[in-house]
């Protein structure tokens, strides 16, 4: 039961909370779509701290609490004493009186985790620039939607930089039983202690983790190529630069000629069109991209529930 915990990455899910995830956002999708009142999160207040902006992390979340029947504040670092010094232990202890779980998407993975530490309520990480476990449970979601609910032995290929989203979807993979293989440029591969985690996590599932340089070798028979923006979040001076090295990296239809013939290629977005992927697959494949989009909501609203509710 995750009732009362924190999610602050997929590695510290166990195999079945990863699928009492699933299962309740499925069921709170069909819910939603069908017009049927799941006030599961009446009365509650979740506070969102945002250190970082973001378009889907806000309303996904915003609009989930209001769907299950709670409050949503939005919370700045101009809204909060964070911004003029107070430590991050001082300001959970005092939301943990106010609130009945907070989520925060910010820089430093420590600041999520000494949050999670001072706080008496569930803590929710929305993204560090170490993991964004709700994006990928969300991922998950979706690839259940178009490949079914099984995923053990599906291979995902990821093309680009080993950032938050690889460190993120080797955990995901390694809990769910997928293959997973990464190509990144070798300077810029996924966080090694994640690795070294999500290798530990496999031998549970039977899932395969590894690192490669090579794009096509990645994408060779995969059934589901994802990417991101190659410049993330803090990142934009490096962005020219970046371009260069991982031009090669790009997703395009030569790139998915290698792919198993029912790919689906996915993107947490925002995209960067002639970068990380071609308008023409992006394309093709944005019923899939705004399906994953779409599916942020009901996927938080299955974490919040499971956290928040009585």
């Amino acid at each position: 039961m995750l009732k009362g915990k924190d999610l602050l990455s997929i590695h510290e899910l166990s195999v079945d909370e990863v699928e009492e995830i699933l299962s309740l956002a499925k069921e709170l999708k069909a819910k939603q779509k069908a017009g049927v009142e799941h006030h599961l999160l009446k009365g509650k207040t979740l506070g969102m701290i945002f250190e970082k902006s973001s378009t889907r992390t806000r309303v996904s979340f915003e609009t989930g609490m209001y769907q299950l029947g709670g409050q949503a504040l939005f919370l700045s670092n101009r809204d909060l004493q964070l911004g003029r010094g107070e430590p991050i232990k001082d300001t959970a202890r005092v939301l943990s009186r106010y609130l009945d779980g907070i989520m925060i998407r910010t820089f430093g993975h420590d600041r999520v985790e000494e949050l999670a530490k001072y706080a008496s309520i569930p803590v929710i990480n929305a993204l560090t620039d170490l993991l964004h476990p709700c994006q990928v449970l969300t991922d998950l979601l979706t690839i259940q939607e178009h490949k079914g609910k099984n995923l053990k032995g599906l291979k995902m290929a990821y093309v680009g930089d080993g950032n938050n989203m690889t460190n993120s979807y080797m955990y995901g993979a390694a809990k769910t039983g997928m293959t997973f293989v990464a190509a990144t440029p070798e300077d810029y591969q996924p966080d090694p202690v994640v690795t070294k985690n999500a290798i530990e996590d496999a031998k549970e599932t039977g899932a395969s983790i590894s690192l490669v340089t090579d794009p096509k070798e990645a994408v060779k028979d995969a059934d589901i190529v994802v990417t991101d923006t190659w410049a993330s979040m803090g990142q934009e001076a490096e962005h020219e630069m970046r371009k260069k090295i991982f031009a090669p990296y790009q997703v395009n239809e030569d790139l998915l000629k290698g792919a198993d013939k029912r790919v689906i290629v996915m993107h947490c977005l925002p995209a960067y069109r002639g970068e990380e992927i071609t308008e023409d697959v992006f394309e093709h494949f944005a019923p899939v991209i705004f399906d994953e989009a779409e599916n942020r909501l009901h996927t938080q609203k299955a974490i919040m529930a499971l956290l928040m509710a009585d």
